[in-house]
């Protein structure tokens, strides 16, 4: 394309328009790629299954094995106990979100090396982050699964919560980006309760548990604490390939065998 003083230009859809023009951005929708749409995400939960031990984890870890037989997976932890217990200093020093964000990642490192190295028999290999996004699909071609970390890398530049100083986005945030990213088949967080209750299940024994519930449905219950990232909803919301997530209970692994298969076995969270 050439203009009437000779200069040429490319033609763009966005070349002459603002990025903050809300037509601009309406313009843009279109059908997205999904890289690894086979690929299963699956969250294992640090304070609830890898902190209750032995009794908890190799169970959970020979069913994780099966699965891969038939499976890719990509497997995901965070830091548990020792995360809370650094943001509690981190408060208490009166530390920023974004570096209560990044000193939150080497937790969750330390973790998924434990789970790399209790899956290595099966083909597992533990990715360093900072090669994960370049490098995954050539690394789910070599073997049957991975595992990293799962606090996103905002790092410094972690979104400012709206109350608090804790990170909103945590271990489950950054296994459904990867799995939104990625347009992987599902994510399956697994917990230690059998999925979403209308009250906190350890402490009420009448509690009643939610088997199928959208965004929507979900905020205007306004449950007092949830078993993920409160942050998972927005994500939901704007996601374009990750429609819903499943909650399982780890403490059942044969439920987290079930939950990869496909099956209906713990709380299904669905986009509104």
């Amino acid at each position: 394309m050439t203009s009437d003083d000779r200069r040429h230009h490319l033609q763009s859809l966005l070349m002459r328009e603002s990025l903050l023009d809300k037509q601009v951005m309406r313009s843009t929708e279109s059908p997205v790629v999904r890289m690894l749409p086979d690929v299963q995400v699956v969250k294992i939960g640090a304070g609830s299954i890898l902190e209750a031990g032995r009794d908890a984890v190799v169970p959970l870890v020979d069913v994780i094995g099966g699965a891969l037989k038939h499976q890719r997976l990509v497997i995901s932890t965070g830091g548990g106990s020792r995360t809370r217990h650094l943001f509690s200093i981190g408060i208490d020093l009166g530390l920023p979100t974004g570096v209560l964000a990044q000193l939150a990642a080497a937790d969750g490192l330390g973790n998924a090396h434990i789970l790399g190295t209790l899956l290595a028999p099966y083909g597992v290999v533990a990715i360093p982050p900072e090669i994960l996004g370049h490098l995954m699909p050539l690394f789910l071609n070599a073997a049957p699964g991975i595992v990293f970390h799962g606090v996103p890398p905002y790092s410094l530049w972690e979104h400012p919560p709206g109350i608090g100083r804790i990170p909103p986005h945590r271990s489950d945030a950054g296994a459904f980006l990867l799995a939104e990213t990625f347009g992987c088949a599902g994510l399956v967080l697994v917990k230690d309760v059998d999925g979403l209750f209308d009250r906190d299940p350890k402490q009420h024994e009448d509690a009643k548990m939610i088997l199928d519930v959208d965004s929507k449905a979900l905020r205007e219950l306004n449950l007092p604490t949830l078993p993920f990232d409160r942050v998972l909803l927005d994500l939901l919301d704007n996601a374009r390939l990750l429609t819903s997530f499943q909650i399982v209970n780890g403490l059942k692994p044969e439920l987290v065998g079930r939950a990869l298969a496909g099956e209906h076995v713990g709380t299904i969270v669905r986009k509104a």
